[in-house]
């Protein structure tokens, strides 16, 4: 756990936080993927880098607003805390709705397709969250649950002043095991891209295989404080997956359907 990397002797020294560096670094490369692939399905590269801009703006927007209304009460008495992002705190559901909804009103004002920009940009979303990912390790938030200490994959988080998980207890890697899917996810949406049945699937396998996996890595996090729907049973997040999972199915189900209709 290196929740601050290195510091940085300017203006009484400025912090470099991991959590932040790896954010910034996903960003970066879920934008090389958007370019790339916008010049391969013909779709105006100018114009996706711009919509890129403002979506991680309302990533992070949406992501936080999530995450202080799940914390709400530690936020109504230290208000400057929520904008401390670069610590850590983002909810991903909340950006990617954020996201969708930003997506939906950009394109159609410049008249582009919903469903094929969709496409081109979430194979970048999970490699970009990968990323976020190990920032979350390196900040030591969203960890896991305690378990068997002399299991092979138990990680122990040393004291950190800034550090955000328990220290010197065993605990499931949880950030790294969610790291470790997206990037397979990535290179499944990124194979799938090449040879897709219809505009939309690509999102909506995304959206699928994220609410299984997101599903199942929340049964091993211990972060209490990420919100529950039903205390100890149902988190937040797989509340919403579950939801997102349905729809994604039926919408997928519906869009096939369609697609071998109009052949």
């Amino acid at each position: 756990m290196h929740p601050v990397l290195f510091e940085i002797p300017i203006a009484g020294g400025l912090k470099v936080h991991a959590y932040g560096l790896m954010v910034a670094i996903g960003f970066l490369a879920a934008l090389a993927w958007i370019r790339y692939q916008s010049r391969r399905d013909g779709i105006p590269v100018a114009a996706m880098v711009d919509l890129a801009f403002w979506l991680m703006i309302a990533a992070i927007v949406g992501s936080r607003l999530v995450f202080i209304a799940v914390d709400w009460r530690y936020y109504a008495e230290h208000p400057l805390a929520a904008f401390r992002v670069w610590e850590g705190g983002l909810v991903f559901y909340g950006g990617l709705i954020a996201c969708i909804f930003v997506a939906w009103f950009y394109l159609k004002r410049h008249r582009l397709n919903f469903w094929k920009v969709a496409d081109v940009f979430m194979p970048g979303v999970a490699l970009g969250h990968a990323f976020g990912r190990i920032g979350c390790f390196l900040a030591g938030c969203c960890h896991g649950r305690t378990c068997d200490p002399h299991a092979w994959y138990a990680v122990v988080f040393p004291e950190r002043p800034e550090g955000l998980a328990p220290a010197g207890i065993p605990l499931y890697p949880v950030q790294l095991i969610e790291s470790a899917a997206e990037f397979l996810i990535f290179a499944f949406l990124a194979w799938k891209s090449r040879k897709k049945g219809f505009d939309g699937q690509i999102l909506l396998l995304y959206l699928i295989t994220y609410a299984f996996l997101r599903i199942a890595v929340e049964a091993l996090r211990g972060d209490a404080e990420r919100g529950f729907v039903l205390r100890g049973w149902l988190s937040t997040s797989q509340f919403i997956s579950a939801i997102l999972l349905i729809a994604a199915l039926l919408v997928l189900i519906y869009r096939r359907g369609r697609n071998h209709e109009t052949r």
